[in-house]
């Protein structure tokens, strides 16, 4: 059908000197005008505008990171207790990967002792909280995670959080990047694991940032048990997972009364890596669930034959979301039997999200596709009568 671009409620704050310049709401409402313009012109557009994320090309985060890469320090070193050979084969890859990191950590254990009684201080153990930082709009995280963010000595933070989040880190506070994406791992999720460890075993507070929800395909349970094994206590503050984050700024119900009795997410990442997804079960292409596809871009051409294979209609209203909530925000709405092409034709690109069923007809923006195809079609034939 048609492809849109849309100024979410969020307006974002002034740019930094060093990030550009996000697009104003003027050009977004008027790229939405023209939606599936000639020859995709403003498809290159509102690609070209700057991602809200922290990809490797993100000014802000290197700024921010700037630490981490640091020659020189003027913390003493403290050398590991004798007694954790577990906690001294840590140091090591730490002391190997990020010297700084290695300071901050050395910092942190010296003034264990010094610090105010409880948490974190007099020797205590620290705690590690895991925040959902939601689909991209700042102003949808919870009170409590930015009261949590704030207060955090060391941030972990992956590629689908926000700038505009990390700009409520305190001064103080150090950020380290341990994104994943398609293909590449800054760091394993093992790394991450020991990472979180020492730097609780230090005392100090440690702040693991995530975009949506930490508990919705972020891998977060998997932190959560390996901390709570090693003794160290966990919060997880909940974010607004991109599925109702998205939906919502869409104005699509994702269940609905004679449309959807149920929802359900599913990853578009292959477990192995590659271009098939996950196995889906046949209730997965029920024509009153509704789907909600994350990660899915890679794989998209062989899950929409394999969920029509399985039943799903092929005329099943659909539409792929990129960076969803943000001012980059672009969508694609399609019928299932056309979404690949669509999506391929606008040429999104990560983070996308994809949601699959008859509730995405009820979307006003699904009405503005359809008359914007169907004057095309009108005039096309006009056209062809002269």
């Amino acid at each position: 059908m048609a492809l849109a671009v849309r100024a979410p409620r969020f307006q974002p704050r002034p740019a930094s000197v060093s990030a550009p310049a996000a697009s104003s709401s003027s050009s977004l409402a008027a790229a939405a005008a023209n939606a599936r313009p000639r020859a995709g012109a403003a498809v290159r557009t509102a690609a070209a505008a700057a991602s809200p994320f922290t990809e490797a090309t993100s000014s802000s985060r290197y700024r921010r990171d700037a630490w981490s890469y640091a020659a020189d320090g003027s913390s003493k070193p403290a050398p590991p207790s004798s007694s954790d050979a577990a906690a001294a084969r840590r140091d090591d890859e730490i002391a190997l990967q990020l010297p700084e990191l290695r300071r901050l950590l050395d910092a942190l254990r010296a003034s264990r002792g010094r610090g105010a009684e409880g948490e974190g201080g007099a020797g205590g153990l620290g705690r590690v909280a895991l925040v959902g930082t939601g689909p991209g709009d700042p102003e949808l995280l919870t009170l409590k995670a930015v009261r949590v963010i704030e207060a955090a000595d060391l941030v972990l933070y992956d590629r689908l959080v926000s700038n505009d989040v990390l700009d409520l880190v305190g001064e103080g506070a150090r950020l380290l990047y341990v994104g994943k994406t398609a293909g590449y791992h800054s760091r394993t999720q093992e790394e991450i694991h020991e990472l979180l460890l020492s730097f609780a075993e230090a005392g100090a507070n440690v702040v693991r940032l995530k975009g949506g929800d930490p508990l919705v395909f972020g891998r977060g349970g998997e932190e959560m048990d390996f901390l709570q094994q090693q003794g160290i206590r966990v919060e997880v503050i909940p974010g607004i997972t991109s599925a109702s984050g998205i939906a919502a700024e869409l104005g699509i119900p994702l269940t609905h009364r004679g449309v959807a009795t149920s929802v359900r997410f599913l990853t578009g990442h292959s477990r192995n890596g590659g271009t098939d997804p996950l196995y889906v079960a046949g209730n997965a292409a029920d024509p009153d669930t509704t789907l909600v596809v994350y990660m899915g871009l890679s794989t998209l051409p062989s899950l929409a034959p394999k969920l029509m294979k399985h039943g799903l209609p092929p005329d099943t209203p659909a539409v792929a979301v990129e960076r969803g909530t943000t001012p980059q925000q672009r969508m694609v709405f399609s019928l299932l039997k056309d979404l690949v092409d669509e999506v391929k034709s606008a040429d999104l690109v990560s983070p996308t999200l994809i949601i699959i069923g008859k509730v995405v007809a009820l979307s006003p923006f699904w009405v503005e596709s359809s008359e914007h195809d169907a004057l095309k079609i009108e005039n096309s034939y006009a056209s062809e009568a002269r």
